[in-house]
């Protein structure tokens, strides 16, 4: 005789510290799932924005592959569930998500994994991505995906800054050669105005209807360059001319996504971009450096409160080329997500631009405080519930989402 396995008609996904044990490989399932063309409902706010998927046998076997915790509901504790959720009361949103976004990593040839947390995340949760670099951008290629993440990029042509301390290293002058090669193929005789022409194709990419995710140095060294079109603010070194004389005059917020009214840090040799920037400033004890996540309503801002879904308010703090933005000097329209009051520093920031939207985190890898050229690899293996890391996976999720207006 035949044994026929009963299935129901939901799975929950849970995402709250006590029931998880791969919140982040949750995403990857969830991911797998939309590419099976299955809807998944998000449940902002429920249990650390669990996830209800349509069961299967398939589905039960890739969560126990990948050691994702699951539970097996009943028709009646759905609809239990769901109706908790749409009570006025409750501070919930059950969010539909309806496909599987494509997405883009933007990054130079030859680049590994562990040079970006983002790509690390992506292969850690199992989520495709394609890698793609000036030529792609400039190629007009970006119209073929719904997500865009900014590699740790220097989108000024200065080289990251990195030349008071690694100039003379061989791995320094040979990605400045790169460069410069990459720039006079794509017929531009300077670094900083080919990398210009890439920011404003991703800047049209988003006023369009797309979504760039950005950490560390391509948040602000993005909004910089868009400021300084038509200015030339490359020492000799950079570029092999003088810059313009009193180039901060001749900057124009106007062109900017997230930020205004910052002062450009003009000696070479200092490894800083901008006042926009607080690691100069930064007074933290490393073992007491958080962050905290706002909170938003669900049912009239699901947006924001999509991207902050957590299993904790608090989030640990690390450090980045551009570890944190100055809060005054960003633009009254963009949202703060993520905040460390003492410190006076906003860490994670949201906008919206045309018809697409932005997300800027600062720092580098949510699980190596102070990372630096050389350091060994995070294994992600070790942080399965990383919070840093799932706000990450909260933003690559979010293009999946079916939209509502957003009212904050």
């Amino acid at each position: 005789m035949l044994s026929v396995e009963s299935f129901a008609s939901y799975v929950l996904i849970p995402m709250d510290a006590e029931s998880q044990k791969e919140h982040l490989k949750a995403y990857g399932i969830t991911y797998w799932s939309l590419a099976q063309q299955q809807n998944v409902k998000w449940l902002l706010n429920y249990r650390g924005g669990s996830f209800l998927l349509q069961d299967s046998e398939s589905l039960r076997r890739e969560c126990k592959i990948r050691g994702i915790s699951y539970e097996v509901l009943s028709d009646a504790k759905t609809e239990s569930i769901l109706a908790e959720i749409e009570s006025p009361s409750q501070n919930m949103e059950a969010v539909v998500l309806e496909k599987a976004p494509k997405i883009a990593v933007y990054t130079p040839d030859g680049s590994v994994p562990w040079d970006d947390a983002v790509t690390m995340v992506l292969e850690y949760a199992e989520i495709p991505y394609t890698k793609i670099y000036d030529k792609e951008v400039l190629g007009d290629e970006l119209v073929l995906y719904d997500w865009l993440h900014l590699h740790h990029e220097d989108f000024t042509g200065q080289y990251g800054k990195f030349y008071g301390t690694y100039r003379a290293t061989p791995w320094y002058i040979t990605e400045k050669q790169n460069a410069e090669a990459l720039a006079a193929e794509l017929g531009y005789t300077k670094v900083s105005q080919e990398k210009l022409a890439v920011a404003s194709k991703i800047s049209d990419y988003v006023i369009g209807g797309g979504f760039m995710f950005a950490m560390c140095s391509a948040t602000d060294s993005f909004d910089i360059a868009l400021s300084a079109a038509g200015v030339d603010i490359c020492e000799p070194m950079f570029d092999g001319d003088a810059s313009d004389a009193n180039y901060q005059t001749l900057i124009n917020y106007e062109r900017t996504f997230a930020f205004t009214d910052f002062t450009l840090e003009r000696s070479p040799i200092k490894y800083e971009f901008s006042s926009i920037d607080t690691t100069p400033v930064r007074s933290v004890n490393p073992d007491t450096d958080y962050f905290g996540l706002k909170s938003f309503s669900a049912k009239w801002d699901p947006v924001p409160t999509m991207l902050c879904q957590n299993h904790t308010a608090l989030v640990k703090g690390f450090m980045g080329q551009t570890t944190a933005f100055n809060p005054l000097e960003i633009k009254a329209t963009v949202l703060v997500l993520g905040e460390n009051k003492a410190n006076g520093e906003a860490r994670y920031i949201h906008g919206v631009k045309g018809k697409g939207f932005f997300t800027f985190y600062g720092g580098h890898d949510p699980e190596d405080y102070q990372h630096r050229v050389g350091d060994p690899k995070t294994e992600l293996e070790l942080h399965p519930t990383s919070p840093g890391y799932r706000l990450i996976l909260n933003n690559v999720l979010f293009p999946a989402a079916k939209k509502k207006k957003q009212k904050t």
